[in-house]
């Protein structure tokens, strides 16, 4: 099939699909005599896949690494499952540090509604934001 039924057929755009294919995520498709891309129908599952593992929070790298191994004939569901912890990882540490700088920013807004506009002196910096033990 073409580059553009290709797209049709997984809503990828025809661009996406030659950047996977220039990084390896999809093998080169043959090439018709007229130069047209000729891919075969795994192009679709593939690109299922990419698509399905980016939307699980994978990055491009970590799919290239299941798909590698799944070309190998391995087994990958360990190594996605290791991949998917290590997100969720990722996720509650990056959640914390968000609670943490909320309620600096809430304290931050919380001093700034009892100042009084008028007792800013400072020509250089705004008062609100001076960091206060």
């Amino acid at each position: 099939m073409r580059i553009g039924e290709l797209a049709n057929q997984t809503g990828l755009t025809t661009k996406a699909i030659r950047y996977y294919e220039g990084i390896g995520v999809i093998p080169n498709a043959e090439r018709e005599p007229n130069g047209y891309r000729d891919y075969d129908g795994s192009a679709v599952d593939r690109l299922e896949f990419v698509k399905d593992a980016q939307a699980a929070g994978l990055s491009l790298g970590e799919i290239e690494q299941i798909l590698s191994l799944k070309d190998q004939g391995e087994s990958t569901c360990g190594h996605v499952l290791s991949l998917l912890d290590s997100h969720v990882t990722d996720i509650d540490r990056q959640l914390g540090e968000l609670r943490h700088m909320k309620a600096r920013i809430v304290q931050i807004s919380t001093r700034a509604r009892q100042m009084d506009p008028a007792s800013c002196t400072d020509p250089i910096r705004c008062q609100t934001l001076a960091i206060t033990s």
